[in-house]
């Protein structure tokens, strides 16, 4: 009886493996390395001040062995506040990634920035860089701003994350021109 004790033990413990390398080729990797979540809020803080605010309906989480990445297939809506807790700028994207390893969020696909002066940044694509805390692009641009009665075009811009200063790489003056010129640069989709 004890040798049928023993036996059995061995063959459960030999049925029990932590090799993570069996694991994963009997599940696939993709089902070990993905997370999701649903009607995400991710505060960002610094000296338990909030500096940012992340909302999203839809997460992903790409956990890699060499970098992590987060999807946000739905977009997504960024609220930074200035160093006293007030709102100071919004970002909305219908889409975005971050890579955590960069510390960038590359957000897409109608990307609208705007601040609590009510000036407004339109654009197809744009990169927020945590560290520096700015954005960037280098697509087309259109930045309204009804305090001033302007309406500016242009391609590339680096701001400030607030968007209370930007600079352009190259402003036009014609909207027709602008418009042309803008759709035969946008890649197709």
């Amino acid at each position: 009886m004890r040798i049928g004790i023993l036996i059995t033990f061995l063959v459960l413990q030999s049925a029990c493996s932590n090799n993570l390398d069996e694991v994963e080729a009997l599940l696939g990797e993709s089902n070990l390395n993905t997370e999701i979540a649903t009607d995400v809020q991710i505060l960002y803080s610094d000296s338990s001040h909030v500096k940012l605010i992340i909302e999203s309906p839809l997460m992903i989480r790409y956990v890699g062995k060499n970098e992590n990445i987060d999807e946000f297939p739905k977009g997504l809506h960024v609220t930074f506040f200035d160093k006293q807790g007030r709102e100071k700028s919004w970002m909305d994207a219908n889409y975005a990634i971050r890579k955590e390893d960069d510390g960038k969020i590359y957000a897409e696909d109608d990307v609208v920035v705007y601040n609590s002066r009510k000036d407004k940044l339109r654009t197809a694509e744009i990169v927020w860089d945590e560290a520096q805390e700015i954005i960037y692009t280098e697509r087309a641009v259109k930045i309204m701003q009804p305090s001033r009665g302007d309406t500016i075009l242009g391609f590339g811009l680096v701001a400030n994350q607030e968007f209370t200063k930007f600079e352009l790489k190259k402003r036009f003056s014609g909207v027709k021109k602008f418009e042309n010129l803008a759709k035969k640069l946008e890649p197709n989709r």
